[in-house]
């Protein structure tokens, strides 16, 4: 490694305080990832380090015509490039593509590993700077490939999350959800948005992502809100409002509790036939390569998932001062593990006719990947078929190939969406990439 190279420099600043051989260490794990996949994971014991593991995939973007590669049966081709960090995408019901380009407000430094994250995460690819813009798609020959692009809504908020009801275009931004006026058919809005309510945001933003989601009759919406920490170490001031999924009237903006302990949830989709609200969430770190495992779950109404006091139910985390064990005991288990750190960003349950019938019925995840497991997990798109409402049966890897075999990371994938075609849509903000996933 030259000495110039960022992670060198970063080196000599962790060394001269002795971290970075604690931040080498530890973070090695021989458990295979699929072990903990499903209802019932291992846990193994936990570890404790000053500055976390961090196994970084450096940035390789895609070249020549490089791909994912997608699982048998399936074809893939990029929709669309040269986005500026592509996050979250939502499909509206003409069939136009609407694509959020986003990044996260920049945050304070208030103590010495969040410089050497925020560091870490740059040398990554997760410091890019999104456009904070939406992007319109539109398809008018049917042939897979856009023919209109244009910029829908501009000079928005860190935004993420979308929801259309009737004529009323809700977009969550960091800090608010806003209302924008829309009409069927139209390729830009220029109106001012309404804000409908306000939302937990800055100085400090650690997730800043608010996935968003209109309830089945439309009068509510669902709002994903994460932590503003690991483990509440910006002190538990900071996390009024957060870790907590929110149901919002749509009438008057009003807002209660929905759900909490969640310490970052994404991916808020309706399973089609219960009707019941599920999400993925990304769990704390610094535990150790295979603590604590990310998870996909259904939402109960009123339900407390652990975070920050516990997780996977009553496993208490002995960090976080003072203990709350009246909490803990009323920590409910979530329904299925998808491994360590593999960071879920995206979700979306599959109805469509266009994949294999195989993919019918269950959701897709979309794994952003870690940052702090050797080797790495996640870094792809999996699906998890589904019975009776719930998950049965293992992940099953649809697009992999976002880390190259010389471990450099070509793409991350993020929000997921299915277009009126039954295709299968990916965000790539590593990549600048919406890529699109047929049947073969």
């Amino acid at each position: 490694m030259s000495a110039d190279h960022p992670i060198a420099a970063l080196s000599r600043l962790a060394l001269g305080t002795g971290l970075f051989a604690l931040a080498a260490c530890g973070g090695s794990s021989k458990m295979d990832a699929m072990t903990q996949v499903g209802p019932n994971p291992p846990l193994p014991e936990q570890n404790q380090y000053l500055v976390p593991p961090m196994h970084v995939a450096p940035v390789d973007q895609w070249k020549d015509g490089a791909m994912p590669v997608v699982a048998p049966g399936l074809k893939i081709a990029p929709l669309a490039t040269g986005f500026s960090h592509p996050r979250s995408l939502y499909v509206l019901p003409d069939g136009d593509v609407l694509v959020v380009e986003s990044s996260g407000p920049p945050a304070p430094v208030n103590r010495p590993k969040e410089l050497i994250m925020g560091f870490v995460q740059m040398f990554a690819g997760a410091g890019a700077k999104g456009a904070q813009r939406i992007t319109l798609l539109r398809d008018t020959d049917g042939d897979g490939k856009p023919d209109v692009r244009t910029t829908f809504i501009d000079h928005l908020n860190s935004p993420f999350g979308v929801a259309l009801v009737g004529g009323d275009l809700y977009v969550a931004n960091t800090d608010a959800i806003v209302r924008f006026p829309y009409t069927t058919g139209q390729t830009t809005i220029t109106a001012p948005g309404t804000e409908l309510t306000a939302l937990p945001g800055g100085p400090i933003d650690h997730h800043w992502t608010k996935s968003l989601a209109a309830g089945p009759d439309g009068t509510k919406l669902y709002v994903g809100i994460g932590s503003n920490s690991n483990i509440t170490e910006n002190g538990i001031g900071a996390e009024l409002g957060r870790a907590d999924i929110w149901e919002v009237d749509r009438a008057s903006g009003a807002h209660r509790i929905f759900a909490s302990g969640l310490r970052n949830p994404n991916g808020l989709s309706w399973e089609p036939h219960t009707k019941q609200l599920w999400a993925v969430v990304n769990e704390r770190d610094e535990l150790g390569p295979n603590l604590v495992p990310d998870y996909m779950t259904s939402v109960k109404d009123g339900a407390f998932y652990g975070w920050p006091y516990s997780y996977w139910g009553q496993h208490v985390d002995p960090r976080v001062m003072p203990r709350r064990p009246d909490l803990v005991a009323k920590a409910i288990l979530p329904d299925y593990s998808l491994s360590s750190h593999v960071a879920p960003l995206g979700m979306t349950f599959y109805e469509s006719a266009n994949l294999p019938a195989r993919y019918r019925g269950g959701a897709f995840v979309g794994e952003h990947g870690s940052w702090d497991r050797n080797p790495l997990n996640g870094y792809k798109v999996v699906y998890i078929p589904f019975a009776g409402g719930k998950p049965a049966g293992k992940t099953q890897d649809v697009v992999t190939g976002f880390v190259g075999t010389n471990g450099k990371a070509h793409g991350r994938p993020v929000g997921l969406a299915v277009d009126k075609a039954g295709a299968l849509l990916i965000a790539d903000d590593l990549g600048d990439t919406v890529w699109r996933v047929t049947g073969g």
